[in-house]
């Protein structure tokens, strides 16, 4: 607990690093645009800024610097809860340079992989053991995002279903006292004030209910485009081999799209709040659509344009070598999605709809259907809007984009390359282990080997002393050729006239079933069920390492579930 205590003031002071940092950049940007001119800064700011960013990682910290959520997730399933000590400082400095200079992320991933950084060092500096570093891990994830967003009871949420942590009697006083501290930090450098400060005149109406089950239905098929555009762009970026090509390439989509859609610049924080106020001239901000605003179809068309090429900005910055979140560009998309909605439903004559109100719903909805997080995106919207007034429409809005994004993509953007190679933790306490176990830490070598070439005689002389009924037959190299059974050789071990003709390789077998070393826990089980055997032969690249017996397996998963709940 008080680990928990001093992780949330780290993380703390984190977020407010991060967020002056971007705040000195973004106001020496500013300087510049009014002496030079905004076209020009737009197009090449967030180059320059991109620029920077790969240059630390690559010429001063000299190691990769991953997607902040993702990598906290990655650490929990395959790192023991452990990250490496740069993580404190690197996520800081190169998401203050992309998104300071213009890059169209936020600041939410970088800041939580920075506090769970500090979570897992702190932990590690105890020597506390893996129970209690992901439980600090994921304290100091909350307190990050607390922070960040100045939401207390939305840090914990995301903590408890994005990090996956889980809600026990342990976990709940140390994630409070984490998330309590880190807000307290926020508060006591950057204000009490609410985030998107929302002064709500038109609470829920009846009336307006099925115009909600719409937005949640409209914001969850919004979900599933960022999702699949996010993956689509960041698979064309893979391909590029050389960091040059990425970078001159994405450096220049990024400014044209800035440069046609100014809105698209940076966090976005002043346009969300501008969305939230029932206003979208922000959209008419570019010179050459300003005299067309006077026609609500063509305000239309545009908003639709900044909503979909959001995502691509967000992706390209990604792509191109930049550092940051996905909340802030999800807030954004979500904003003008509600502010739309309703737009075009009080233009066509259907309902006088409240488009600050569902500008602000329709953030909620679309952080639950990006994140898969229906929870998160409830608490976080009212925390930091203010907006408790409209809890019942975010329930609605929020579950609704859920289950429709969730129909048509599996997992989440922060969830699906761990997922796709079977990494990801979840709440299902069998995954989990199944996750977390090594399969190398379950093999047995005290099989007594025998060569090929060997003859009956000499493996009755090693029957004679072995304790186990199966025999592997490796050659000189360690190669495995095959496999002795005892029911095998049961009926000629007792004939002595054939121990001098009959050779171990004519009696032999290749087992059919068998894994590697770096196959899962859920490989292996899957190995057991499907071919009923007690023994698994580990076999990597040609070469014995040992058997796994389904006793072993079953024995180290128990041991593994009750030191992992705590049972002893």
């Amino acid at each position: 607990m008080f680990l928990s205590i001093i992780v949330g003031i780290a993380s703390g002071l984190g977020a407010v690093a991060i967020k002056n940092s971007v705040h000195y950049i973004s106001v020496l940007v500013q300087n510049v645009i009014h002496s030079e001119g905004p076209a020009y800064v737009f197009f090449i700011s967030p180059f320059f800024g991109i620029l920077l960013t790969v240059i630390f990682i690559k010429y001063i910290l000299k190691r990769p610097v991953r997607h902040g959520i993702p990598n906290v997730l990655y650490a929990l399933s395959k790192r023991k809860g452990r990250i490496r000590r740069h993580n404190m400082f690197s996520s800081i400095v190169t998401s203050a340079l992309t998104v300071g200079f213009g890059g169209s992320v936020g600041l939410e991933g970088p800041t939580v992989a920075t506090g769970a950084a500090i979570g897992s060092n702190v932990g590690r500096l105890f020597r506390l053991n893996f129970r209690q570093i992901t439980l600090l891990l994921g304290c100091a994830s909350a307190a990050a995002m607390s922070a960040i967003f100045k939401a207390p009871i939305a840090g914990i949420v995301f903590a408890l279903e994005v990090i996956m942590l889980d809600l026990t009697l342990t976990a709940i006083v140390p994630l409070l006292m984490a998330s309590a501290s880190a807000v307290l930090t926020s508060y006591l450098f950057m204000g009490q004030q609410v985030l998107y400060p929302v002064n709500i005149t038109e609470t829920f109406v009846m009336e307006d209910l099925l115009f909600y089950i719409v937005l949640g239905i409209i914001t969850g098929f919004v979900a599933v485009y960022f999702t699949k555009v996010y993956l689509y762009i960041e698979r064309i970026f893979l391909r590029m081999k050389k960091a040059s090509t990425r970078l001159i390439v994405g450096g220049a989509m990024l400014g044209v799209l800035l440069f046609f859609f100014p809105s698209l610049y940076g966090e976005g924080y002043d346009i969300i709040n501008t969305a939230l106020s029932g206003d979208a001239s922000f959209i008419y901000d570019q010179e050459l659509f300003s005299n067309l605003q006077y026609f609500w179809p063509v305000t239309v068309v545009l908003m639709l344009m900044v909503i979909g090429f959001k995502v691509v900005a967000t992706s390209i910055t990604f792509g191109s070598g930049g550092v940051g979140g996905i909340f802030a560009p999800t807030l954004f998309m979500g904003a003008n999605t509600g502010l739309l909605f309703a737009f075009v439903a009080n233009q066509i004559g259907f309902h006088g709809l409240s488009e600050q109100n569902f500008a602000l719903v329709g953030m909620g909805g679309l952080i639950a259907g990006v994140l898969q997080a229906p929870l998160t995106g409830l608490f976080l919207i009212a925390d930091v809007t203010g907006g408790y007034e409209l809890f019942l429409p975010l329930m609605i809005t929020a579950t609704i984009s859920f289950a429709t994004a969730k129909s048509f993509v599996k997992n989440s953007v922060y969830t699906h390359q761990l997922a796709r190679r079977k990494e990801l933790l979840t709440h299902d306490k069998d995954q989990v282990a199944l996750t977390l176990m090594d399969v190398t830490k379950l093999i047995e070598t005290d099989f007594s080997k025998i060569s090929p070439d060997a003859l009956l005689g000499d493996l009755v002389k090693v029957v004679s002393k072995a304790h186990r009924n199966l025999f592997p037959v490796v050659d000189d190299k360690g190669m495995l050729h095959g496999m002795v059974k005892m029911d095998d050789i049961r009926d000629i071990i007792f004939k002595p006239e054939l121990y001098d003709t009959v050779k171990v390789k004519d009696i032999m077998y290749m087992p059919e079933y068998y894994i590697s070393p770096d196959d899962s826990m859920e490989d292996l089980v899957e190995m057991f069920r499907k071919s009923g055997r007690f023994n698994i032969a580990v076999i990597d690249k040609g070469k014995y390492l040992g058997f796994i017996s389904r006793a072993q397996a079953f024995t180290a998963y128990r041991n593994f579930v009750k030191r992992f709940s705590g049972e002893y």
